[in-house]
């Protein structure tokens, strides 16, 4: 035991306050040194000055992690720590043996995280289990376990002094800042704002002005369903805004791996389909192999993500049979799979799911179904992840790795076309702001009805830890951003232009390859698109007679 004072001197020194059931347990299970060393680390990976039992289980693995590199009797010292901290999970679970497949490794660890320690990948698989008809109770449930969790990253924002539930306001004007869900959003006649703000107290209303301009641009990223924080001035009858404070993701440093390895991102490549672009996917498996390549640069490519929509499916709209290749779901993933096995088995080959990939579209979405894509499980270089998943590459001896949180996208177009700033910018061609507005909400669908999800008490789309990585594809469209020392990479396809995307006016990029290197935090986009005139005019005659065929129809 340690006594306190040392405790609260040393968070003195270092900016740090901390909350009370924290300085108890610190003071009570761990030494000065042990206690320094936690303070020190949660501060450094998280960027906050605030320390509470909440930042713990926020950031759970990452705790686990540098209390896992201590030496193995201050380990010890820590259990009962972890313990009352609620930290104490199996985690790391190491696989030496060459002779497992990642499909065996996939059955044989169910919910637990995996470490593949040959290629310093580390990944969680959830698989959300549904046996129960859903009931009303069960969305209420779903919205109160996502205020509560969001209501906690608010608390930690400094700017929110004088927090208080909306049933502890009173008559009398005053200061005050309240946390709450956007349940309505409207304008009146004089044409300022008024959202319907309600936590678990209660319901007020909160009037933006129009004439503070910087709250109106504030005002143009708030959507329905998010939960916000709001610092205010009034009463019971009405709150005036003076800020609004949005839940989002800073990440307090730019990592940089001690050794030269490069991640590459994909998606869409919509295998099976007469307008999968062939020629320019076997000439990136040729690039990825050496065949063309006039430095050693590729050695250095080491994981390489496929982030959804991996074949194009049977039956996602109507009439899509004419635009198959392959028409069994099974055939398009072993087809794919003969395709992937080109592949050098140094690569690691990271996939998740999207909404043509055979599996439920309710996200979060589990792994690809073995039933249909046991091609894909056979393949001993494949790690298989759900949908949204992180996943962690590069570890060392000493360097954590980076956390990469991956998301197909399949919220993107309606926040495209309901938040003003984004359909100002035509935002399913530029899918980066789209990305940085989910970070901004901490949130991958914070509107109901912006996708298909199941209300598990979990919810499974916040963004509960800080990615250096967000990478999502869905809108066939490449670009490369960042917020808030985040990487935000969104991904081109691998087929050619679509009715459907000509219709609304989508550009889509083909066969864009962003490559980060992991050491110097370079990105280079490499393109591997056939821009041969014939090879165009055979997309155009395969486009023309899809349609032909489904007017005949």
């Amino acid at each position: 035991m340690v006594n306190s004072q040392e405790i609260l001197k040393f968070c003195i020194e270092k900016g740090l306050l901390l909350d009370k059931d924290v300085l108890n347990l610190l003071s009570q299970e761990l030494d000065i040194e042990s206690a320094k060393i936690i303070l020190e680390k949660i501060k450094s990976f998280t960027g906050k000055n605030i320390i509470t039992k909440h930042i713990f289980e926020a950031n759970k693995q990452q705790v686990q992690e540098f209390i896992l590199k201590l030496p193995e009797n201050e380990q010890r010292n820590l259990e009962n720590f972890k313990i009352k901290l609620g930290l104490s999970i199996e985690i790391s679970k190491e696989t030496t043996s060459n002779n497992i497949s990642s499909a065996e490794i996939i059955r044989k660890f169910d919910l637990v995280d995996q470490v593949n320690q040959e290629a310093c990948v580390k990944f969680t698989n959830n698989y959300p289990i549904f046996n129960k008809k859903l009931e009303v109770g069960d969305f209420v449930q779903y919205f109160r376990g996502r205020f509560n969790e969001m209501k906690g990253f608010l608390q930690e924002k400094s700017e929110l002094n004088g927090l208080v539930s909306i049933n502890k306001i009173g008559n009398v004007r005053t200061n005050v800042s309240i946390i709450g869900i956007v349940s309505d959003k409207r304008l009146t006649k004089n044409q300022n704002v008024i959202l319907q703000i309600e936590d678990l107290t209660g319901k007020i209303n909160v009037l933006i002005n129009k004439d503070k301009k910087e709250l109106a641009e504030k005002l143009e990223d708030v959507a329905l369903d998010c939960v916000l924080g709001f610092k205010c001035s009034g009463n019971r009858e009405i709150l005036f805004a003076n800020d609004i404070v949005f839940p989002e993701v800073i990440l307090s440093e730019r990592k940089r791996s001690p050794v030269e390895e490069y991640a590459l991102f994909i998606g869409d490549l919509h295998f099976g389909s007469k307008r999968f672009l062939k020629d320019g996917f076997l000439k990136f498996i040729d690039y990825l192999n050496g065949k063309f390549s006039e430095d050693k640069e590729y050695l250095k490519i080491k994981y390489l993500f496929l982030v959804g929509d991996v074949i194009t499916g049977v039956g996602n709209y109507p009439n899509q049979e004419f635009d198959l290749e392959i028409v069994n779901i099974e055939n398009q993933f072993i087809a794919l799979a003969e395709l992937l096995g080109k592949i050098r088995k140094d690569i690691k080959i990271i996939i998740s799911p999207g909404n043509h990939d055979g599996v439920r579209v309710m996200e979060p979405q589990p792994v690809l179904d073995e039933k249909y894509a046991w091609a894909i499980y056979e393949l001993e270089n494949v790690i298989v992840t759900p949908n949204p998943s992180y996943i962690n590459i590069g570890c060392k001896n000493g360097f954590s790795g980076w956390d990469v949180l991956t998301y197909h996208g399949f919220s993107f177009p309606y926040f495209a076309g309901t938040i003003s700033h984004l359909i100002k910018k035509r935002a399913m061609n530029c899918p980066e702001e789209i990305m940085k507005f989910l970070l901004k909400h901490r949130h991958l669908a914070p509107t109901h009805g912006s996708t298909q999800y199941y209300p598990a008490g979990d919810d499974g789309l916040i963004i509960k830890k800080i990615p250096d990585i967000f990478v999502s594809a869905h809108t066939h469209k490449c670009g490369v951003s960042t917020f808030n020392n985040i990487l935000v990479i969104s991904t081109s396809c691998w087929e050619a232009m679509t009715p459907y995307q000509e219709k609304f006016g989508n550009i889509p990029d083909h066969c864009k390859v962003p490559m980060v290197n992991l050491k110097t935090r370079a990105v280079k986009i490499l393109d591997f698109e056939d821009k041969k005139e014939d090879v165009v005019e055979e997309k155009k005659e395969v486009a023309l007679e899809v349609k032909q065929e489904v007017a005949a129809k």
